[in-house]
C-alpha cells in the first residue's frame, strides 16, 4: 500500500520541524551507500547539526568496504527510525550527498558528535584505529509517523 493509501489508517507525514526534531533525539540510523547489485547498509550512530546535515564517525580497518564505498558514492541515504509499539512508530528517510570532514575542522563538529552513541568496543578500539569523519548533507528528507491507539481502545463508531 502507499502511503496516500495507509493515511486512512491513521498514517501522517511528518512536517519539517517534526523531522528536524526527530533527528535531533535520535543517535541511530542505517546509512545506504550505493554498490553493485544491492546498496550496501550500514547501521550506524550520528551527530545531527540541527538543520541539514549529519556527521558520521568510521573506524576504518586496513581495508575498508565502507571507506571505499563511501568515497566513490555521489549519493547515499540514511533512514532513522523510533518504534514504541505496533501502533506508535515513526521514521526519516533522508537522501543526500556524503563527503570527508578534513581533520583540521573536527574539533568544529565536537558539540554536534558529543552526543553520538557509541558501542564500548567501538569507543575503545577507536584509541588504536584510523578514525574518519564524514558529512552527510541532506538534499530531501521525508518523514512518517503512527501515533495511534491499539483498535480496542478507538473510540467507537456513533
Amino acid at each position: 500500500m502507499s502511503v496516500d493509501e495507509l493515511r486512512e489508517y491513521g498514517l501522517v507525514e511528518m512536517d519539517d520541524s517534526e523531522i528536524r526534531n526527530f533527528l535531533s533525539t535520535r543517535k541511530t540510523g542505517v546509512l545506504g551507500l550505493p554498490n553493485e547489485g544491492a546498496p550496501y547498509l550500514l547501521p550506524l550512530s550520528f551527530g545531527y547539526d540541527g538543520d541539514s546535515r549529519l556527521y558520521f564517525t568510521y573506524l576504518l580497518g586496513s581495508n575498508s568496504r565502507k571507506e571505499a564505498l563511501t568515497e566513490r558514492a555521489e549519493s547515499a541515504s540514511f533512514l532513522a527510525f523510533s518504534i514504541d509499539t505496533a501502533y506508535s512508530w515513526e521514521s526519516v528517510l533522508l537522501s543526500g550527498r556524503i563527503s570527508t570532514v578534513s581533520e583540521s575542522s573536527w574539533d568544529e563538529l565536537e558539540d554536534v558528535l558529543a552526543d553520538a552513541w557509541r558501542p564500548s568496543l567501538l569507543e575503545s578500539a577507536s584509541h588504536s584505529g584510523k578514525v574518519a569523519v564524514y558529512e552527510f548533507r541532506v538534499d530531501e528528507q521525508t518523514g512518517i509517523k503512527h501515533q495511534g491507539l491499539p483498535p480496542a481502545f478507538e473510540p467507537a463508531d456513533e
